[in-house]
């Protein structure tokens, strides 16, 4: 009978546990395909994937599109619904936030009086105002001009309050109407994100909401803007990071219908030509 030594006996313990070990490892590796159980794009070349991306939304009857845009007039935060013939959604700028609601050519603005306050006040400054050393000298012109400046922004506190959570009707003569309307345009907004620039290239898969994802950057570091790409489904942009650290925006509830209707006549304010100016 042979006798053997604890340390053999643990080797031959060892060596099964190891083998096995081994084979979980290769079969792991192969049931770790990124693509498995994908719509198949993330086996495509990088513009391929971009052009399959860029048709899945142009196809689209409706999205939510939240993030952050940065342009030369600031940093917008929105989160707008959009669909072909209208939007609902918010639009935050530095500290003010307002909602916007547009069924088909009729956009509709909705603030807090404190937005319409600080609208009043910037369009008091910039309307050339003069000032009250450009009005007059004495001391009484320095009294008048000071009750003048009371009543007035007491006039404007006023007709904010007014203003207050109520849809102001924003003209097309208005100026301020086609920029507004911007914010609510699907196209427009889709055209201006989607597209990269530069040469095209494959980046990593991701998991983004829940949702696998590949990514396609322009550029060897996505200076031309960064798209990822569902893999489950239609291949629908899922996020957009806009070259230069010009906004990251999240793509979500492609072709989920939402209600759209004109605020009642009692929630409505109808100025006419132009938006209410202090």
């Amino acid at each position: 009978m042979t006798v053997l030594r604890p340390s053999s006996r643990i080797r031959r313990a060892v060596l099964p546990l190891a083998l096995c070990a081994g084979l979980m490892t290769t079969l792991t590796a192969c049931a770790s395909d990124p693509d498995e159980g994908t719509n198949g794009v993330g086996k495509l070349e990088a513009t391929a994937i971009e052009k399959k991306a860029q048709s899945a939304a142009d196809a689209a009857k409706a999205v939510r599109l939240s993030g952050t845009l940065v342009s030369k007039g600031g940093t917008y935060k929105l989160n707008m619904r959009l669909k072909q013939d209208g939007a609902s959604g918010s639009v935050t700028i530095k500290n003010s936030t307002f909602e916007l609601l547009r069924v088909g050519d009729e956009l509709f603005l909705k603030a807090d009086a404190a937005f319409w306050e600080h609208e009043d006040s910037s369009s008091g400054e910039s309307s050339g105002a003069p000032s009250s050393s450009e009005s007059g000298s004495g001391s009484g012109s320095d009294s008048s001009s000071e009750a003048g400046g009371d009543s007035g922004s007491d006039a404007g506190s006023e007709a904010a309050d007014k203003l207050d959570d109520m849809y102001v009707k924003v003209p097309q003569d208005d100026p301020s109407y086609k920029q507004l309307r911007g914010f609510t345009d699907m196209d427009l907004l889709l055209d201006g994100l989607i597209g990269l620039h530069g040469d095209v290239a494959k980046g990593d898969y991701d998991k983004i909401g829940g949702v696998r994802t590949i990514n396609v950057r322009g550029g060897e570091d996505g200076e031309g803007g960064s798209l990822d790409v569902s893999l489950e489904g239609t291949p629908f942009p899922v996020r957009f990071a806009r070259g230069g650290g010009a906004g990251v925006v999240v793509l979500s509830e492609w072709d989920k219908d939402f209600p759209l209707a004109e605020p009642a006549k009692g929630q409505t304010l109808d100025y006419g030509k132009q938006l209410p100016r202090g």
